[in-house]
């Protein structure tokens, strides 16, 4: 199994001893993928000419024999937009024929944009899914439905796929329809049950907080629960900024893939910066795993080449190799906090407080948000905490560094920084 001192960090990639031994036909492809909308920009392309979206993407992701992409907006002709906490997503329904151009096998859906136009708007989504026969996981009109996990019978390697999140804006499915939530668990008690039936268990988790190149502690204490519990790789999106991977008992967790097809319309390095996981799989064992990083710009998607390549794995090294330190971790979460500081607490309450002047709901969402979802929770509670104890500015200078890299360093500037 790959460990942190077999991964190749030049090449972003780990190959078992045992792969030659395996023929070709034997190896079942998976292609792991993070955002997927069609939005901004992006949406006119999407709907007009779906391939070109994928750039030299799109060989790799017609390669694999199972595809996984998460849907990140529903897709429907009507509803009415929620109010909630953050932006609004959708795209009409003729935009499936973008997930259909690769095609995509499969959606995840426990994420915070898949009912921003209400209930129906979510019905048509499961329904144009469906209708073209990609399948989904992670929110369903009852709690049932939206954690049950999805298994796939692929070339006789039965793979599993649970798929879970933060519940924002208490979206969580409960008596009726939503997402599946921070229920730990009973996420648990998904993968143990899987482990008597499933060759292969892949868990998909949309949480964390965005823009930052660390996962918080408490992302990275639920990723390696659910690798102790049975799943065989755990894969992290809704940060919009690649993080790093760890290897945890040589389970290999990757806590962020970034924006995919999900464009933001700014010029930061790291909001334009992705990476796609590959896994060979044979007989439910792994066999190889290949991260494949790309680059997002206004006409869709491109590998990221050389010279930026070598750049980008240095890079993620740096990102990677504190997560198999819990010191280490602990020290990039109170780099963070020491980064936000006294004047981010202001400014985000100021925001919040003119929101709530200038529209009320939406103040109130936004406010409510921070009050009930977990990235906030712990944001501000450890803040608090770090403040109160008359520690936070006490952090080490490392976590600053990479972190205002994350969140300032343009394109414009270079593609990677090296």
């Amino acid at each position: 199994m790959p460990t942190i001192s077999s991964f190749d960090w030049e090449k972003g990639s780990w190959t078992s001893d045992t792969t030659a031994s395996h023929s070709n036909k034997a190896t079942v492809k998976v292609c792991i993928a993070g955002d997927w909308a069609p939005i901004r920009v992006f949406k006119d392309i999407m709907e007009t000419r779906p391939e070109s979206v994928y750039g030299d993407l799109l060989p790799i992701l017609r390669a694999a024999d199972l595809s996984i992409v998460n849907l990140e907006s529903p897709l429907s002709d009507r509803g009415e937009p929620a109010i909630k906490s953050g932006s609004v997503l959708k795209g009409e329904q003729r935009c499936i024929k973008a997930l259909t151009a690769v095609p995509f096998d499969m959606v995840t859906l426990a994420n915070n944009h898949v009912f921003d136009y209400g209930v129906d708007a979510f019905q048509d989504t499961m329904d144009v899914l469906g209708h073209h026969h990609i399948q989904w996981t992670g929110a369903g009109m009852s709690i049932e439905e939206a954690c049950t996990p999805l298994v796939i019978d692929v070339n006789d390697n039965i793979i599993a796929i649970v798929n879970f999140s933060e519940g924002e804006d208490l979206r969580s499915a409960g008596k009726g329809p939503g997402v599946m939530g921070w229920d730990l668990p009973r996420v648990e008690d998904t993968v143990k049950a899987l482990r008597q039936q499933a060759d292969f268990i892949i868990v998909i988790c949309h949480c964390g907080i965005e823009y930052i190149p660390f996962p918080p502690p408490y992302v990275a204490s639920t990723f390696k629960q659910m690798a102790r519990a049975g799943a065989d790789i755990v894969i992290g999106h809704h940060p919009h900024v690649p993080q790093g991977i760890q290897f945890y008992n040589d389970i290999p967790i990757c806590y962020s893939l970034g924006n995919f097809v999900f464009y933001q319309p700014v010029d930061l390095l790291y909001r334009k910066s992705g990476y796609l996981v590959s896994l060979g799989l044979n007989k439910g064992s792994l066999v190889s795993l290949e991260l494949i990083p790309y680059q997002i710009c206004d006409i869709g998607l491109s590998l990221v080449k050389e010279p930026e390549l070598l750049a980008f794995w240095n890079k993620f090294k740096e990102i990677s190799l504190p997560l198999h330190d819990d010191k280490k971790l602990d020290e990039a979460w109170h780099g963070f906090l020491h980064y936000y500081g006294i004047n981010g607490f202001f400014n985000e309450i100021a925001m919040i407080t003119e929101k709530i002047e200038m529209e009320p709901r939406k103040g109130a969402a936004m406010f409510r948000n921070r009050l009930t979802t977990l990235q906030h929770y712990h944001h501000w509670k450890d803040f608090m905490t770090h403040l109160m104890e008359g520690t936070l500015e006490s952090s080490p200078q490392w976590p600053r560094t990479l972190i205002e890299e994350w969140l300032t360093c343009k394109t414009d500037d270079y593609r990677i920084k090296g």
